[in-house]
């Protein structure tokens, strides 16, 4: 191990290289910032490592081999279908890879110095960074903390990597579960659950709160919860975990709900439930940054926290948990630092949930726009009335909007269907740029495509429906 270097000094140092921290680090070496990042893993952190990617990787298999299976119904016969997971897991690590090597070609060629180590904040504006060659000090003018959250481990069911397992580890199995129990309904919990399914996995999901994906528009999760258990799938909403008792080759799971008490047999536990910020070397309270009471750092628009010096961004400032709302904190940080009038002014932040069938949303639900005090309709326009949708065999779902009754104003936009993920944007465009159903009724959407469903559902909202009748 050789000897500590000489002292670094930098503008702007980012303690954190996921999404929100790549960002801002490039942002800043654009801007002409002597800019520091320190990442403790890999760069990318743990969307592109551990999560985002290699997650919709999988799904994406998972996709393929439930459309192959489907295939008959459209007159196409397989004589046989597997998978070779060891293989799938090869190509994920590749996508992965590449992603990650494109992402220090940016830092670099942007003029970020990248240290791979554990950063320490020893006090205003001192960082030391221990790397595996010895220990790096930094002074910096500015810090951005873009460390991110981690696992809470839930009493009773700590992560053993082998039957009780968390995203990361399911993320790397040599094989699907034959059966798999998964604590929480949410994102995290549906996704997995749909891709478990797909390949042919048995799947329990169970859920404290009333309903899957809390917090999401009922009648958009319903068609997810339908799905699932059309699948074989079991669903324990209001119920929780009483107890696991591992065995050989899996577990037994107590649960509690509300009918009595229930036990499953299965093979993993997959935990998705419980995020905290991962702040432990900040030493926040020593340099005076200030937390809300779950921990997390808080922040005025332009991500500055209580201390001027330092700011944070992405998932360490609290929910929602996304990447792309870290990407663009990130983004604001760094102008902030250069001294440019930045500041996160956005009215909607899109949301995508890669489950079976897919569900998207931006702005409010029609539930949160009538607490909001707004006068609201709301306008639905199925994906069965959709001459793309049924060409493609993907009739499930439907596209809703929510709009003020008044003068059309676009208030929230929900999709539950096949590419739920890659629709929701022409809606989170709408409601940024203050659209009424008026005006996306009259823009002209190519035939046929999936897209024509806002379209549909916004003239429905305007009073003129074409393919289905006025109510």
């Amino acid at each position: 191990m050789r000897a500590s270097q000489l002292m670094i000094e930098a503008d702007v140092t980012v303690v954190g290289a996921g999404p929100g921290g790549y960002t801002c680090a490039i942002r800043a070496g654009q801007l002409g910032l002597t800019t520091v990042i320190v990442e403790g893993d890999k760069v990318g952190g743990e969307c592109l490592n551990y999560g985002c990617i290699p997650s919709k990787a999988l799904i994406t298999v998972s996709r393929i081999v439930d459309r192959t299976k489907e295939a008959e119904r459209f007159g196409v016969k397989a004589s046989s279908i597997s998978v070779d997971l060891a293989q799938t897991q090869k190509w994920k690590s590749e996508v992965v890879g590449k992603l990650v090597g494109g992402v220090e070609m940016l830092l670099k060629g942007n003029h970020v110095t990248i240290l791979k180590g554990k950063a320490e904040v020893r006090g205003p504006n001192t960082l030391m960074v221990t790397t595996s060659e010895g220990a790096e000090e930094i002074r910096t003018k500015s810090l951005v903390i873009a460390t991110g959250t981690e696992a809470v481990q839930l009493p009773g069911l700590a992560l053993d990597g082998s039957a009780i397992v968390g995203s990361k580890e399911a993320l790397e199995l040599a094989e699907v579960p034959h059966r798999t129990l998964i604590v929480g309904g949410g994102a995290i919990g549906l996704e997995f659950a749909s891709m478990f399914q797909r390949l042919g996995g048995a799947v329990t999901i169970v859920e404290v709160m009333d309903q899957l994906l809390p917090g999401s528009d009922p009648e958009v999760v319903r068609v997810v919860h339908r799905k699932l258990e059309s699948r074989g799938g079991k669903v324990y909403l209001k119920s929780k975990v009483a107890g696991v008792v591992k065995g050989k080759s899996g577990a037994t799971v107590s649960i509690e709900t509300p009918e009595g008490p229930a036990s499953v047999e299965v093979d993993k536990v997959l935990v998705s439930v419980g995020r905290r910020p991962r702040t432990a070397g900040m030493n926040l309270e020593g340099i005076g940054v200030k937390t809300d009471q779950r921990g997390y750092i808080t922040t005025d628009q332009r991500m500055q926290t209580s201390a001027p010096w330092v700011y944070a961004i992405g998932d360490v400032r609290g929910p929602p948990l996304l990447a792309h709302k870290a990407s663009k904190e990130g983004m604001v940080a760094a102008e902030c630092i250069a001294g440019l009038p930045s500041a996160a002014d956005w009215k909607v932040i899109p949301d995508a949930v890669f489950s079976d069938p897919e569900i998207a949303s931006a702005g409010l639900t029609e539930a949160k726009a009538t607490e909001a005090g707004y006068n609201v309709k709301r306008n639905r326009f199925q994906f069965a009335a959709l001459g793309r949708s049924l060409s493609a065999g993907e009739s499930e779902g439907f596209v809703k909007i929510v709009s003020r009754a008044d003068d059309g104003l676009v208030l929230g936009v929900q999709i539950v269907g096949a590419e739920a993920s890659d629709l929701i944007s022409e809606a989170a465009l709408a409601i940024e740029m203050g659209a009424t159903v008026e005006d996306i009724a009259m823009t002209m959407h190519p035939h046929p495509t999936l897209p024509e469903g806002i379209m549909e559902a916004s003239e429905s909202a305007a009073g003129r429906p074409i393919h289905q009748l006025k109510t």
